[in-house]
C-alpha cells in the first residue's frame, strides 16, 4: 500500500465517525478562532490607529504641555520626603505650568525654521450647537485654531472658506462646522450653513465654512466638531486647557532638525535653565500612533495564551479519541496486519487521522476567526483584514497538535499483535 491508499483509509475512517470528528474539530476550531479572531481585531485597531493619528502627516509634530506624574497608592516615608523635595523643585522650574497663549504666539513669531506653524486649544467636548428649532446633543467637540489648523490636522473645506489671520486677530464669533454638525442643523443641505448664524452654547456665531467628512474612529465621529479661532475660545470659553503648537516641515528629512531647533527655542520661551528638564513634550504624529499600537501588544499575548490553552485541551481530547479509536478498531488492525500490512503502515494511518482532524479544525477556525475579527473592522470602518502570518502559524500549530496527539495512539496501534487483535472482542 502506498501513501495515497493509507490517506484514503484514514480519511474514510474520519468521515465514518461524524459525531466524534465533529466534536474534536469544533474544539480545535474554537481555539484557532479565538486566536485568529482577536489577532484580526487587533490588526484592524492598529490600522485605525494609523489612520487616526497620522492626519498631520509624518513630517509634522506638536509641542504640548507635559502633565505632572501622579502616583496612586501608598508609599514609604522616604518616598513622601522625596515627593516633597520634588514638589519644591517643580515650583522652582515650570513643571506643571500650562502652555499659555502668550508663550505659543511668542514661539510662532520667533521660530524661523522653514515650516508651517499653528496654535490651537481644546474648547471642551460637551458643547451644544443650535439653529432655529434644531440643535445637537451636548457632545460637540470645540477646537480653537488659526488659519493653518485645518492643514495640520487633516481637515479640508467642502463649502465656504477657511479661517483667516484677521479672524484670529479680532477674535470675532466665526466658526467652521464639522460635517455631522452641519448635517444635523441644516436639513436642506450642508451648503446652506455657509454665512448662517448659529448658536454655540447660546452665543451667536457666523458659519464661514463646512468641512468634508472624515468618518468615524473607534465608534466616535470625527465630524462632530466645531472649529473657531483660538483667540475666540480664550475669550468665550476660558478653561484650564493648555495651548498646543503644531509644526509641519516641507520635507520629511528635516523633521528631526526642526524638532531640535523647536525644543531649544521653546526652552527659551519657557525660561528654563540648562539644568532643568523640559516641562513640555514634542510628539511626532507617527510616534503617537506607534505608542498607541504598542499598547495593544498585551492583547496579542493574551489571545495567544487563550488560543494555546484551548488547543492543549483539544490535543488531549484528540489523543483520547484516537486511543478509543484504537481500542474499537483492534480487529481491523489485526486484519490489516494479517493480510500483510506492516507496523509502519498502521501507525501512519492513525497518525494521518489525527492530522486530518486537526487540519479540519484549523480550516474552520481560521475562516471563523477572520469573519469574527472583521466584524470589529466593520465597526471601526476599516478595510477587510487578513492576518496572513497568523493564518500560517495556525496551520503549523494545528499540524503539530495533530502529530503530537496522534503519535502515542499510532504507536500503540502499530504494536498490536495481529493474532491477539483478531481474537479481540
Amino acid at each position: 500500500m502506498n501513501f495515497r491508499d493509507v490517506f484514503s483509509l484514514a480519511f474514510r475512517s474520519v468521515r465514518s465517525n461524524k459525531l466524534r470528528t465533529g466534536l474534536t474539530v469544533s474544539i480545535i476550531a474554537f481555539g484557532i478562532m479565538a486566536l485568529i479572531g482577536i489577532i484580526t481585531a487587533i490588526k484592524a485597531m492598529n490600522q485605525k490607529f494609523t489612520e487616526s493619528f497620522s492626519t498631520m502627516g509624518a513630517n509634522a509634530f506638536t509641542i504640548r504641555y507635559k502633565e505632572r506624574n501622579i502616583r496612586f497608592g501608598g508609599g514609604n516615608k522616604n518616598d513622601i520626603e522625596l515627593s516633597k523635595k520634588t514638589q519644591k523643585k517643580n515650583r522652582k522650574s515650570n513643571l506643571g505650568k500650562l502652555i499659555t497663549r502668550e508663550e505659543a504666539e511668542l514661539f510662532v513669531e520667533g521660530f524661523d525654521f522653514p515650516s508651517i506653524k499653528s496654535v490651537s486649544i481644546f474648547g471642551g467636548r460637551t458643547n451644544v450647537a443650535s439653529f432655529n428649532i434644531r440643535k445637537t446633543n451636548p457632545n460637540v467637540y470645540l477646537f480653537g485654531g488659526d488659519e493653518n489648523y485645518l492643514l495640520l490636522n487633516g481637515f479640508t473645506i467642502q463649502h465656504g472658506r477657511n479661517l483667516t489671520k484677521t479672524d484670529v486677530q479680532t477674535g470675532y464669533n466665526v466658526c467652521l462646522l464639522g460635517y455631522d454638525v452641519a448635517q444635523k442643523l441644516f436639513k436642506g443641505g450642508v451648503d446652506k450653513a455657509v454665512n448662517a448664524v448659529i448658536r454655540i452654547n447660546n452665543l451667536p456665531y457666523r458659519v464661514q465654512g463646512v468641512m468634508k467628512s472624515r468618518g468615524s474612529s473607534f465608534g466616535f465621529s470625527r465630524d462632530n466638531v466645531i472649529i473657531t479661532t483660538y483667540s475666540n475660545v480664550a475669550k468665550n470659553f476660558p478653561s484650564n486647557f493648555s495651548f498646543v503648537i503644531g509644526i509641519m516641515t516641507p520635507d520629511l528629512q528635516k523633521v528631526q532638525a526642526a524638532m531640535g531647533e523647536a525644543e531649544g527655542a521653546f526652552r527659551g520661551v519657557r525660561k528654563l535653565s540648562t539644568t532643568e528638564d523640559n516641562n513640555f513634550v514634542l510628539d511626532r504624529s507617527d510616534s503617537i500612533a506607534e505608542k498607541a499600537m504598542n499598547s495593544l501588544r498585551f492583547l496579542t499575548v493574551s489571545a495567544t495564551i487563550i488560543g494555546l490553552i484551548t488547543l492543549i485541551g483539544a490535543a488531549i481530547g484528540l489523543m483520547n479519541i484516537m486511543l478509543v479509536s484504537v481500542s474499537e478498531r483492534t480487529r481491523e488492525v489485526g486484519l490489516i496486519k494479517a493480510i500483510g500490512g506492516k507496523r509502519k503502515l498502521v501507525s501512519h494511518q492513525f497518525l494521518l487521522e489525527a492530522v486530518i482532524i486537526s487540519m479540519l479544525g484549523a480550516l474552520f477556525g481560521i475562516i471563523l476567526g477572520i469573519l469574527v475579527g472583521n466584524l470589529f473592522s466593520i465597526v471601526l470602518s476599516t478595510g477587510f483584514v487578513v492576518p496572513w502570518n497568523w493564518v500560517f502559524y495556525g496551520i503549523i500549530i494545528c499540524t503539530i497538535v495533530g502529530l503530537l496527539a496522534g503519535l502515542y495512539p499510532a504507536l500503540k496501534a502499530g504494536k498490536l499483535n495481529p493474532i491477539e487483535a483478531l481474537r479481540y472482542e
